[in-house]
């Protein structure tokens, strides 16, 4: 503990017991969001290890479906009936607060319709089908997987700064405060019992000098 270069006077035992009253409370606050910031924390990652297993599955699957595909067809007709796009997709970028940190928010919107194929049937494999439709359902679940694992990382930096500056209040700050107001506290102490001495002394000399 290292104390503060104050001077030892009441006016600053009294700003200091102040100042670590606040210390305290802000300690305390701090914690608090910490513990809950941890609490949400642990639950995204939770979420967000669900999703990575069902959206990896997904992606081997269409892969899957896709190889097999072009192992049936020649490979013009392959490349002409995935050159057509079924849909248009559009990605809002924005932003959500947790526990005041600001996180983005992606918001995928389709025109058109992933059950309309852009092709014929007669000249495309059921497994092109397959591929296409459920290309379409695991692009929803990577873009949000994508949200989740960069709310996953901005969180993970708030929490560590958040950590930083309750240990720094825990076993820095409060210590040197409550060092300094000991250190204080004792030489006003000790200040009052030499003045006290001095006047016991000089009401002894007046009382022996009077008689």
């Amino acid at each position: 503990m290292t104390r503060l270069n104050v001077n030892p006077t009441r006016m600053e035992l009294k700003k200091l017991k102040a100042r670590l009253k606040t210390a305290q409370r802000g300690h305390k606050l701090l914690k608090d969001k910490t513990d809950e910031m941890v609490r949400r924390f642990s639950a995204i990652v939770r979420e967000t290890k669900r999703l990575r297993d069902e959206t990896e599955r997904d992606v081997e699957n269409v892969l899957r479906r896709f190889s097999l595909a072009r192992g049936l067809m020649k490979r013009a007709d392959i490349e002409l009936a995935f050159s057509i796009p079924s849909v248009s997709v559009d990605l809002d970028c924005s932003t959500k607060s947790i526990m005041n940190v600001e996180v983005p928010k992606f918001t995928l919107s389709e025109r058109g319709s992933a059950a309309e194929l852009p092709y014929s049937y007669v000249d495309v494999t059921s497994e092109a089908d397959y591929a296409v439709i459920l290309a379409g359902q695991a692009l929803a679940k990577l873009i949000r997987l994508a949200e989740l694992e960069k709310t996953t990382m901005m969180l993970a930096e708030e929490i560590d700064k958040s950590k930083r500056r309750v240990n720094a209040l825990e076993y820095v700050m409060i210590p040197n405060i409550e060092e300094t107001i000991r250190y204080i506290s004792m030489k006003l102490d000790e200040n009052e019992r030499s003045g006290l001495t001095r006047l016991m002394k000089v009401k002894d000399m007046i009382a022996e000098r009077n008689g």
